[in-house]
């Protein structure tokens, strides 16, 4: 079954379907965790769908984000959500493999790299329902280091690379990073309960930079009353809908 939501306070319609990548919650902190500026150049590898670009063109509507995807029905439904808001000029589709962006995309050519990539190894995320989605849980198709190596390659010196990652999967994501050039600068765990171990980390690297990790006050999803935390409903827009300030 298809369906069509709307992103606030842009009024931005997502369509998305059962048999795809359903928008998740990983996405929107991502979103909220980057920081694209007026004017930037973004890449997002392995964009699904668009709900990332879409999420960080909603924060800046002057950016230029190239979506990188290689499956075709996923890319299908991106072109959809592209025409769908009238932004052919903002949000780019390539479709092609990540490990080979050579003649693709040009090298050093983005300020902000973004990307959710497969938290499992191959075998170990269990099974999901279609191609798409086993592919967006595991890595079938490209390795957490396959992902930082085509950051690398796209950052021009002192552009930003952010992620959403499992947190025992760190040293990996840590390692694939400095292997590749990427000074890890910025770091974020989520909570699901304050002092509970994490569920998702947020991580920020820079490529060229010198070594210094910042570490962020945790971003708890839940509070002691058992509802989102008022980061999270500015997160996901709640504020703007309440106040109706949003279409």
């Amino acid at each position: 079954m298809e369906y069509c939501d709307t992103l606030h306070p842009s009024g931005y319609r997502l369509l998305f379907s059962d048999e795809l990548i359903k928008p998740g919650t990983d996405s929107f902190l991502l979103a909220d965790f980057a920081r694209p500026k007026r004017g930037m150049q973004v890449c997002d590898l392995g964009a699904g769908i668009g709900l990332l670009g879409l999420l960080l063109l909603n924060r800046c509507p002057e950016l230029t984000v190239h979506s990188v995807e290689l499956q075709p029905a996923a890319a299908a439904m991106l072109r959809r959500n592209i025409d769908a808001n009238g932004l052919q000029t903002r949000m780019m589709l390539h479709e092609a493999d990540l490990r080979a962006l050579r003649g693709v995309l040009p090298a050093g050519g983005m300020d902000l790299v973004v990307s959710n990539p497969p938290y499992f190894r191959t075998g170990s995320g269990g099974q999901s329902a279609g191609p798409v989605r086993q592919a967006a849980r595991e890595e079938a198709l490209c390795t957490i280091g396959d992902v930082c190596r085509a950051a690398a390659y796209l950052l021009r010196w002192g552009g930003d690379f952010s992620l959403v990652y499992r947190p025992e999967r760190l040293t990996d994501l840590l390692y694939a990073l400095r292997e590749n050039g990427i000074e890890p600068k910025r770091i974020r765990f989520v909570e699901k309960r304050a002092g509970l171990p994490p569920i998702l980390v947020l991580l920020e690297g820079r490529r060229g930079a010198r070594a210094g990790l910042k570490f962020e006050p945790p971003l708890v999803v839940y509070g002691p009353d058992g509802r989102e935390s008022a980061e999270m409903d500015r997160i996901n827009f709640r504020n703007e809908r309440k106040a109706g300030l949003a279409p």
